[in-house]
């Protein structure tokens, strides 16, 4: 079980997310945005690229998933030059959650 730093602010998806998180043995930890600071033990930040600033993701010196709108590939070209480890579109993340998460963790 690990620690997981969501950074999702549409209450719909961080709710799936927090949801499949939890199913797959993890602890999710939900803030809207990127917080300064990790939170203590974080493992991984998985969080909507549409909602946060990759950069200031990715100084968080954490393991990430970002995701974005399939068709928003300047979001993500953005996200993979910031340093993500992994970005997906969103119906990917939803869909395959837990091996993403696993797979980064595991890495």
């Amino acid at each position: 079980m690990a620690r997981v730093l969501v950074a999702v602010s549409d209450l719909m998806l961080s709710s799936r997310v927090v949801e499949g998180l939890k199913a797959a043995g993890h602890e999710p930890v939900l803030k809207p945005s990127v917080p300064a600071e990790a939170p203590e033990g974080a493992a991984l930040l998985v969080c909507d690229l549409d909602a946060v600033d990759a950069d200031q993701a990715v100084a968080l010196g954490l393991p990430t998933l970002g995701f974005y709108s399939h068709t928003d590939v300047e979001t993500r070209k953005r996200a993979l030059e910031a340093g993500f480890g992994m970005v997906v579109p969103r119906s990917r993340m939803v869909r395959e959650l837990q091996s993403l998460v696993d797979g980064l963790i595991d890495a």
